[in-house]
């Protein structure tokens, strides 16, 4: 036996790399189960909802994250950032509104439902890959 075939023989298990073992309860993406990195992208992507039935967009994470932080308590640190988000928006929103006497605040206002929208899918996709990502631009932060 040559030198190459005894090291490959005393390579045990535990040398070897492991394959991945994901079930569908828990995954390697930052420990959370599938379903609460559904549930976190979930929260992310229902700000949305406030472009189309008003207000849909405040009421529906606050019911996401109120129904779920006792199962799924990984989606707590998920709904801080986006509650943190929306409070920052609603400031935004308040300035643009006050600046739209000059004529800043129309472009202002697109500016800040743009950033919810790109904010959010990117929220919500970081978030379906186990991944906590915090809103840039967010100058009120609430909740910690």
């Amino acid at each position: 036996m040559s030198d190459f075939d005894s090291d490959q023989a005393s390579e045990t298990p535990e040398d070897k790399p492991a394959e991945s073992t994901e079930d569908s309860s828990t995954g390697e993406n930052g420990g959370m189960s599938k379903e609460t990195r559904q549930w976190a992208m979930m929260l992310h992507f229902s700000i949305l909802a406030g472009f189309v039935i008003p207000f849909a967009g405040l009421i529906a994470p606050i019911l996401i994250w109120q129904l779920k932080k006792e199962d799924m308590p990984e989606i707590v640190p998920h709904a801080h950032v986006v509650m943190n988000w929306l409070i920052t928006a609603m400031v935004y929103g308040a300035i643009s509104i006050v600046l739209m006497f000059v004529l800043i605040g129309i472009p202002l206002m697109f500016a800040v439902g743009i950033a919810t929208i790109v904010f959010s899918i990117i929220g919500g996709i970081k978030a379906n890959d186990g991944e906590l990502w915090e809103y840039p631009m967010t100058l009120i932060k609430v909740f910690k």
